[in-house]
């Protein structure tokens, strides 16, 4: 098998639940997907849509009340979900790593930051005393962050949200891992620092050829770097493409809405269009489309019926009735 269409992580049909006073919450309701060596895949929905979720689930650092209910993910092939915790620990740092959304509260203010990457250095490597120190200087240098000895004693509360950041992914990326999982790796941060931490993500990952799936509920954020798209909400894929198909060709209602609401630079004159209505409660979903109560096209069959997926072309999928009418009434058969 070629090396870059090489298959790295599978998910399969994963469904992930919480248990809370109020009932079962289904987060994650059957998503599949697959990562590719080398690729940046993005997947964007609003809070609340199991974006985080699912990425959660690959490492299965879920909540107490949080479990994984059904389906696989396979790394290189083997189903990880069966692993016990001693090798989910070696895999978590080695084989995957994670930047959280908010590097003040990942990072422990009691602990400098060097002894905090050296410690990830330590358990996840082979690496002894002085080579440990030496390892998390280089890392911290090749994140962009000046006077990396310096900045190797100091606490988290003394560097900027942007510096915390850049020693997140120093972190992440400190064991070399073959997939790089980034949540939300913006978030709170000024618009100028948002670029640099994602030029900085872009700039390792083709540096050291690592996949990387990059979650956050901004399509602006990912346009330019990410190979391919999934959109989620309620908990299930809604469409899925290349950047260019969802971004210039989208064909789910939800898509639309999230496009419609992304400031247009070549026409600031233009109104932005709000998502009506709001997020579906968790809870109780609807028997049909999660998106149905929210959609303007929506048909009759949207609320009883899930949508399957239809291909749109080779390089793009939907969950849509709205398609599957089209391609139905275009004579193209049953979906």
């Amino acid at each position: 098998m070629n090396e870059e269409n090489e298959v790295l992580l599978s998910v399969r049909d994963l469904h992930t639940s919480f248990k809370t006073d109020a009932g079962t919450v289904q987060a994650v309701n059957g998503v599949s997907y697959d990562l590719k060596r080398g690729e940046i895949l993005g997947i964007v929905g609003e809070s609340g849509s199991g974006k985080s979720v699912s990425a959660y689930s690959i490492m299965q650092i879920l909540a107490d009340n949080g479990n994984i209910s059904g389906g696989q993910v396979l790394y290189k092939g083997e189903d990880i979900t069966k692993w016990n915790e001693h090798k989910m620990r070696d895999f978590r740092g080695k084989c995957c790593s994670i930047i959280f959304q908010d590097p003040m509260t990942s990072l422990n203010p009691v602990f400098t930051i060097g002894n905090q990457i050296s410690e990830a250095i330590r358990l996840h490597t082979d690496k002894k005393g002085k080579e440990i120190k030496e390892r998390a200087i280089e890392m911290l240098e090749l994140v962009g962050i000046n006077e990396p000895e310096r900045r190797f004693k100091q606490y988290p509360f003394e560097l900027s949200g942007g510096m915390r950041q850049r020693v997140m992914i120093a972190m992440a990326l400190a064991c070399e891992p073959d997939i790089l999982i980034a949540d939300e790796p913006t978030t709170a941060l000024d618009v100028t620092i948002q670029a640099q931490i994602l030029e900085e993500i872009q700039k390792l990952q083709k540096k050291m050829g690592m996949s990387v799936i990059l979650v956050t509920h901004d399509l602006g954020v990912i346009a330019d770097m990410c190979d391919n798209i999934i959109v989620m909400y309620g908990g299930r894929i809604c469409e899925r493409g290349t950047a260019d198909e969802i971004f210039y060709n989208p064909k789910h209602e939800y898509t639309k809405g999230l496009l419609r609401s992304i400031p247009n630079i070549s026409n600031m004159k233009k109104k932005l269009v709000p998502i009506a209505g709001t997020p579906i409660n968790m809870l109780n979903l609807p028997a049909g489309c999660a998106f149905c109560t929210r959609c303007d096209a929506a048909l009759k069959v949207c609320l009883t019926e899930q949508p399957e997926e239809l291909w749109i072309n080779e390089n793009h999928k939907a969950a849509c009735w709205m398609n599957i009418k089209e391609a139905l009434d275009e004579g193209k058969g049953e979906a």
